[in-house]
C-alpha cells in the first residue's frame, strides 16, 4: 500500500486524556489478565479441541496515528480464533458465514475472543475504550475526517460498539467513533463501560444484516476520500 497523506491528530488537552486514560488501561488491564487467567485457559484449551491450531489469531490493524509522522502506527492484534481455514476449490478460504462455526459463534457472541487484547492494551496498542481498530486495507478508503477515529488509541470496546456494534451502518459507526475522539473524558469511558455490559448479557448486534459478522467498508463518498501519495 502507497504512503498515505499524513493527518494532524487532534492533540489530548485534559488530563485524563493526556496521563490518567493510560494508567487505568496499564492497571486495569494487567488486573484483569491475572484474574481471568483460569478462562483464558480454559477458553484456549476449548479453541485448540474444537477449531485446531493457532488457538490465538493474529492480524496486522491500524492503531494511533503517530504525531512525528501523521501515519497510523500498525500492530498485531490478537484474538482467539473463532474460524475454520477451510476453503474453496479455487484454493481461496470461503466466506466468514461458511467457516464461523457454533463454536465461534458462541465465543463471539460472549465476547471471549476478544481476551487476549488484553495484551494489545498493555502493550500500549490499543486502550479499554475507544474506535474497534479494522483493517489496514481500509485506510486508503477513509474520507480525511474518517481517518481522525484514529487520534486516539483503539479500543477493546467503543461508543459505536455499545450502538448497534455490527447491525449499524458504516457511516453511524464512523459518526459514534467521531463523536467519541471529541469526547474522550472519563465520564464518557464510564458509560461506554457500563453500556458494554449491557451489551454482553443481551448479546445484541454481533453480526451485520448481510454478513455473519461485518460487510466490508467499501470506502467513503469520492469527494470525501483521502487520495494517496504517489
Amino acid at each position: 500500500m502507497a504512503a498515505l497523506p499524513p493527518v494532524e491528530p487532534r492533540m489530548p488537552e485534559g488530563l485524563y486524556e493526556r496521563r490518567v486514560k493510560r494508567a487505568l488501561d496499564v492497571v486495569l488491564s494487567a488486573a484483569a489478565l491475572v484474574l481471568l487467567a483460569p478462562v483464558f485457559g480454559v477458553t484456549a484449551l476449548l479453541v485448540r479441541a474444537r477449531l485446531g491450531s493457532p488457538v490465538v489469531f493474529r492480524q496486522r490493524r491500524p492503531g494511533m496515528v503517530d504525531p512525528a509522522t501523521g501515519q497510523e502506527r500498525i500492530f498485531e492484534l490478537y484474538k482467539f480464533r473463532t474460524m475454520t481455514d477451510a476453503r474453496g476449490e479455487d484454493g481461496e478460504l470461503l466466506p466468514d458465514e461458511e467457516r464461523l462455526t457454533p463454536f465461534g459463534r458462541a465465543l463471539r457472541s460472549t465476547s471471549l475472543d476478544e481476551l487476549p487484547e488484553l495484551v494489545n492494551i498493555l502493550r500500549g496498542d490499543m486502550s479499554l475504550v475507544g474506535p474497534r481498530p479494522l483493517l489496514v486495507s481500509y485506510l486508503p478508503l477513509y474520507s480525511e475526517e474518517q481517518r481522525h477515529r484514529h487520534d486516539v488509541r483503539p479500543g477493546l470496546t467503543g461508543w459505536a460498539q455499545v450502538n448497534g456494534r455490527n447491525a449499524i451502518k458504516w457511516e453511524d459507526k464512523f459518526r459514534y467513533d467521531l463523536e467519541y475522539v471529541d469526547n474522550c473524558t472519563f465520564a464518557m469511558d464510564l458509560k461506554v463501560f457500563i453500556a458494554t455490559f449491557k451489551i454482553l448479557l443481551r448479546r445484541s448486534g454481533i453480526s451485520s444484516e448481510t454478513s455473519a459478522t461485518m460487510e466490508r467498508f467499501a470506502g467513503a463518498p469520492e469527494e470525501g476520500k483521502q487520495g494517496e501519495a504517489a
